[in-house]
């Protein structure tokens, strides 16, 4: 690609990436609990209360409400990550060993991106090596689609900052992907697009080993899998930041206020002392002060600050409500505990799987075309792709058991070992009970020969004489 024509898609793109990375990182900044409250003006830059010298405290306490709420979705859906199943066991092993040990880490780091930035990004490669896959930072990639119903990723602008150890200077590398090929490009960050672009040699020739700026590759598509938050591309924070910012807002005024209700101000009127550490010395050693007679309205007095903890503790707990309603999260109070039924625990989540849902389905997109192109790239053969989805919920085990208990004789065993509380792995504690069954089978028999009473024993010739005593 010649360098006017990479000139021309950054000015048409990086505009709209520009405020796109401001959003994402507003969302990266309230999920690490650095909220608007932290960054606001002082009270006295606002000139608030200047003339009331009661105000003087300044706390900022920010809720990590946003953090909680992503946290709670991913850590509901990825703690056991997806399976796949291909329909041949020595595939599922294949795939299982190129996702590598990583495959939780990395499906948890996607749910966390798509929520603050509404998309999370996988690129693959092939290393030389084989396989690789690794998650990339949203603000750093800049789809582009092309016109159709079903808006085809047909390139992806990569942009991130690095620096030169040869001169120290920093720069802006540009990589842009097409289904067949990658070329790179860099500018020294003090230098405009158009004054500084140039190419840059980050890649290997395979067959001459010399540095060049392209990269052919033959995935056959762009090497970069989004996966949306939802359906309408949105972040987890959007529908809650202005009610965050109001619970940040009244709860740092509520412990301002009671910082500053505990310093006592004094107001005097026709004071006779020389000046205030008098006036604090005869009030502690004497109890009393002087004042003078002739001073119109002499005197002490004092200020004090009223807190209206009622109203501030609605305004806390409605704001606490819709948080949770709005986020669609599972709001952790005490008093939704206790001793819930399998249903009731159930309705306790309907909010927050309806968030999970509409992420799944966008999800299931992007891992199926992860796994294709995994099976593309190992000659494994995929026709269809069967996803298996978890939730880590709090569940009433005892009411599980129970109905496994019940259950016996109606379903197969391996069903019931599969939504058994107690069960991990299936397969294995399928294996452990028959191992116990053949040793209790082996203890019966050993106890029947001891008493000479078992028939399957061969040595035992009680059947000849039986028949020999009814002749």
């Amino acid at each position: 690609m010649e360098l006017e024509i990479i000139k021309k898609l950054i000015r048409k793109h990086m505009p709209g990436h520009e405020d796109f990375m401001r959003r994402a990182e507003v969302a990266e900044r309230y999920y690490r609990n650095e909220t608007d409250v932290l960054f606001s003006k002082s009270m006295e830059e606002e000139q608030v209360d200047t003339e009331n010298p009661l105000r003087n405290a300044d706390n900022r306490i920010p809720r990590n409400f946003h953090g909680l709420l992503v946290n709670q979705k991913a850590s509901y859906a990825f703690t056991s990550p997806p399976l796949f199943d291909l329909g041949n066991v020595q595939a599922n092993k294949r795939l299982t060993e190129v996702l590598g040990d990583e495959y939780a880490k990395n499906c948890a780091e996607l749910c966390v991106n798509a929520a603050n930035c509404s998309v999370g990004w996988v690129h693959y490669w092939d290393n030389g090596n084989g396989f690789e896959w690794a998650v990339v930072d949203s603000k750093e990639v800049i789809p582009i689609f092309d016109e159709s119903l079903k808006t085809k990723l047909i390139g992806a602008l990569r942009v991130y900052n690095t620096i030169d150890e040869a001169t120290g200077d920093r720069y802006a590398v540009y990589e842009y992907w097409t289904d067949d090929e990658c070329q790179a490009f860099r500018r020294r960050l003090a230098d405009t697009v158009d004054e500084g672009l140039m190419y840059y040699d980050m890649f290997t020739d395979p067959t001459y080993g010399e540095p060049v700026w392209w990269y052919e590759h033959d995935s056959g598509e762009v090497p970069f899998i989004p996966f949306w938050n939802n359906n309408i591309r949105t972040s987890d924070l959007k529908s809650i930041k202005p009610l965050i910012d109001v619970c940040d807002k009244v709860f740092s005024g509520f412990i301002n206020d009671l910082d500053d209700v505990q310093e006592l101000i004094f107001v005097l009127s026709g004071y006779g002392g020389t000046n205030l550490n008098t006036f604090l010395s005869d009030l502690k050693k004497y109890k009393t002060i002087k004042v003078d007679a002739d001073k119109d309205n002499p005197g002490v007095s004092t200020l004090s600050i009223e807190i209206p903890i009622e109203a501030r503790n609605s305004v806390l707990e409605a704001t606490r409500k819709a948080i949770f309603e709005q986020g669609q999260g599972f709001d952790p109070q005490p008093e939704n505990f206790g001793n819930q039924s399998g249903e009731a625990l159930k309705f306790m989540y309907s909010l927050l799987e309806m968030k999970t849902g509409l992420m799944e389905t966008e999800f299931r997109l992007g891992f199926s075309r992860l796994v294709r192109a995994i099976c593309k790239h190992e000659g494994i053969p995929c026709d269809t792709i069967s996803q298996v989805w978890f939730r880590n919920s709090i569940k009433n085990d005892l009411e599980l058991a129970q109905i496994c208990r019940d259950s016996e004789g109606i379903i197969s065993r391996m069903t019931i070992l599969k939504n058994h509380p107690f069960v991990e792995d299936a397969e294995a504690e399928l294996k452990q009970l028959e191992k116990e069954e053949q040793e209790n089978l082996e203890k019966m028999n050993q106890y029947g020969r001891a008493f000479g009473n078992n028939p399957k024993d061969p040595d035992d010739s009680g059947g000849e004489g039986d028949e020999g005593d009814e002749e």
